[in-house]
């Protein structure tokens, strides 16, 4: 989500050689050779480099501002190479690393996304409304009452946060999970999932990576008094002294304001140069936005930015998911969004409100934390050219969240390169999503 722009414009360094010494000045010629031989070809420094590009891509893809990137910082402080280039040798490598595999169908069946969406009235995490976009598969355990929900990218089934349903049903649903990925030649992924499957997953043979930490709001004891707030009170009080206005619809209103919603929705996308993306983040569908309550902001009558709220049918937890607006319209319209948000969740009973992810927070970098995390901790403090990691962080400071680290899941040795190749992959629509500036 758009939290906090970055809208400078970066030109692309001259880009250095990537190719090592001594090898082809043809183009990615060095990927035609053997499975063994591209993966020797790449190396360490290799997978390295493009490990960092892609975790720092995924990242920016989460939040809808990745396409501003071109280049980042090698890990020796060097100019690095650009990321288009970067994602179509990765693209190249990964259909040479790849055997035949079994392709299973795109989307659920109309059957199974009933299913699904009748146990999310019996489960607390909002998130998992995100079932209702009809782009994932659904495995359900063998009792029905849980499910995984999926999609399958290259030679991975990613499945996007923990299982949903009884904790109880969680490890065998695991296990069958695994089975069916290695039954179509895929390995088994889990994207943004929590401190409480982590037992499960390593039981199962699986490593977690950190992807940074989740924003949750406690609306029991959210208040804007005090002197803590102030800063935030001038900001909403100016933004509302300026004529903006706040309402949340009830998902039997949305369809009457539909089409504006759906021109600031492109306005928002025309001014990123963004393709919808996909899979852990809400698009643009008729049928999903009006399946929620929109919260909407309005300036002499016009809508100006609007954002859907998943909530859970035990009224626990509401989740913040497509949010777009016009841009330059007015400095403290998010913050007057947000906080209105959250005192009209408050008053209708909300225990809490999930923000989404501060990219690359609270990782660990002492002597033995896992290089993957000092990857990220190094994009994190010398990104800032690229992308406001910090500026991200410190608005979702504002309101005083908890937070809760989250979680990548996969198989194998070494640092999961593939997976998140395919989970970026399958976030931004393939190579062409990614590449559009």
């Amino acid at each position: 989500m758009d939290y906090v722009s970055a809208d400078r414009d970066m030109s692309a360094p001259t880009l250095p050689s990537v190719l090592p010494a001594g090898a082809s000045r043809t183009p990615f010629a060095f990927l035609s050779r053997s499975t063994r031989a591209v993966r020797g070809a790449l190396g360490f420094t290799g997978l390295v480099s493009v490990t960092v590009v892609l975790f720092l891509y995924l990242f920016l893809e989460e939040t809808l501002l990745a396409l501003r990137i071109w280049a980042l910082p090698s890990i020796n402080g060097e100019t690095g190479t650009t990321l288009s280039l970067t994602l179509i040798a990765g693209a190249f490598a990964g259909r040479r690393m790849i055997r035949p595999l079994r392709r299973a169908r795109a989307v659920p069946l109309r059957e199974d996304l009933e299913r699904a969406v009748t146990l999310l009235e019996a489960q607390p995490n909002a998130s998992a409304g995100l079932v209702r976009l009809g782009d994932k598969k659904v495995l359900f355990s063998d009792a029905g009452d849980a499910f995984i929900m999926y999609a399958q990218k290259g030679r991975s089934f990613v499945a996007l946060f923990d299982p949903v349903g009884p904790r109880a049903a969680w490890p065998a649903l695991l296990v069958k999970f695994m089975a069916e990925a290695r039954a179509s030649g895929c390995r088994p992924v889990f994207y943004q999932v929590s401190p409480d499957f982590l037992p499960f997953a390593v039981e199962a043979g699986l490593n977690p990576y950190k992807l940074g930490e989740q924003a949750v709001v406690d609306l029991t004891t959210f208040d804007l008094k005090g002197g803590a707030w102030l800063k935030l009170r001038r900001s909403i009080n100016r933004a509302e002294r300026d004529g903006l206005q706040f309402s949340l619809l009830s998902p039997q209103e949305v369809p009457a304001v539909l089409g504006e919603l759906r021109l600031v929705s492109d306005a928002w996308l025309g001014a990123h140069n963004a393709a919808e993306k996909g899979f852990s983040l809400g698009t643009f569908q008729n049928a999903y936005v009006c399946a929620s309550p929109v919260a909407v902001i309005r300036m002499e009558g016009r809508i100006v930015a609007f954002a859907n709220i998943l909530t859970s049918a035990s009224q626990g937890d509401a989740f913040i998911d497509l949010m777009r607006h016009l841009p330059g319209t007015h400095r403290g319209m998010m913050d007057l969004l947000f906080v209105k948000i959250m005192e009209r969740l408050k008053a209708d009973g909300f225990r809490s409100l999930n923000l989404g992810m501060a990219p690359l927070s609270g990782l660990a970098t002492h002597r033995r934390a896992p290089i993957w995390n000092h990857i990220g901790a190094r994009i994190f403090e010398r990104g800032e050219r690229y992308y406001n990691f910090k500026g991200v962080l410190a608005f979702k400071s504002k309101f005083d969240p908890q937070w809760q680290p989250r979680y990548l899941v996969a198989g194998g040795v070494g640092l999961p390169v593939v997976s998140l190749y395919d989970v970026t992959m399958l976030i931004g629509g393939g190579v062409k999503g990614i590449l559009r500036r």
